[in-house]
């Protein structure tokens, strides 16, 4: 089989699972190198059975290394973290040490209580990176889709990472992938009864805290995105960030959907999109000063790309 028939098939398989409401990442995990990378499993961060994560490194670098924790999407209602190692492998082969939390889930919890978790997620983070060979200076939050939002409330609202001690400020930046961050009145029915729908509160969208104090952000997502719908979450949260003086890069691309943008993080499928370069840029960006380089006025630097060929 070919490459290119290869890279065909396995976005047909991830069509058809995404459509069959499975997940359609194991199939990206199989198909995704391990690469430059090592993994420590099964990590408790808290009290629950839900709270473990798993950390991925780089096998090679010198001195601490920035930190990313990444939060994986399923609507709140499922997910867990096995299912997102080529993300970790794909970022560990970049140079970065990567913590991939699970979280508590619908039914078990509603809004607010997977936030709680994913703050303790990065204060854990914080507190262990050394440990791992990152630097807990140099810690950024990312996530797709239900996991974009969970990265978003962390990075914005100060309540969560306070309820840790814990400050947005100690986050050096944030990554969005396709994130559901201004979603009132809910029409999905599956998510209207995590967030306790009609009496759903506005201090649950992540666009009604967007402040000057939050850390620069990255945010992602398909030009075509029948889910998540681009402009009113991506375009609207990067408009209030920017009004608010905070750095911003914003790309869409074509060629990928709500699915595939994170699956084009494996080395695999990056011809999909350069999701990966794009992230690996922004954190060297960040970390290195330049993120608010040749851009406007408001610090936001807004791009617009089609598809990696």
């Amino acid at each position: 089989m070919t490459r290119r028939l290869f890279l065909t098939c396995a976005v047909a398989v991830l069509a058809a699972a995404s459509v069959a409401a499975c997940s359609p990442l194991g199939v990206v995990n199989a198909i995704s190198p391990d690469g430059d990378s090592s993994a420590s499993t099964a990590i408790r961060y808290g009290s629950d059975p839900r709270n473990m994560l798993d950390v991925y490194r780089p096998q090679a670098g010198s001195g601490p290394a920035p930190v990313i924790v990444f939060f994986y999407g399923g609507n709140w209602v499922s997910g867990k973290r096995s299912d997102y190692a080529f993300v970790g492998r794909a970022l560990a082969a970049r140079g970065f040490v990567v913590v991939v939390p699970d979280y508590r889930l619908y039914p078990q919890v509603r809004y607010p209580d997977f936030l709680a978790d994913a703050a303790a997620a990065v204060a854990w983070t914080e507190r262990h990176a050394g440990t791992y060979g990152g630097d807990p200076a140099k810690v950024f939050v990312m996530g797709h889709s239900a996991g974009a939002y969970n990265a978003a409330m962390v990075a914005l609202d100060p309540r969560w990472l306070g309820q840790q001690g814990m400050k947005p400020d100690s986050l050096r930046g944030w990554i969005g992938l396709a994130g559901p961050y201004d979603f009132l009145p809910i029409q999905n029915r599956t998510t209207r009864p995590v967030f306790d729908y009609p009496n759903t509160r506005p201090e649950s969208q992540p666009v009604n805290h967007a402040g000057a104090e939050a850390p620069p952000a990255l945010l992602i997502a398909a030009n075509s995105d029948d889910l998540v719908d681009p402009a009113r979450n991506t375009g609207a949260l990067a408009s209030r960030l920017r009004t608010a003086g905070v750095p911003v890069r914003e790309l869409y691309y074509g060629g990928v959907n709500h699915y595939t943008l994170v699956a084009s993080l494996s080395p695999t499928l990056r011809r999909l999109a350069p999701t990966l370069d794009a992230v690996q840029a922004f954190v060297n960006d960040t970390l290195g000063g330049s993120i608010n380089g040749g851009v406007s006025g408001s610090g936001s630097d807004r791009r617009t790309s089609g598809p990696a060929r």
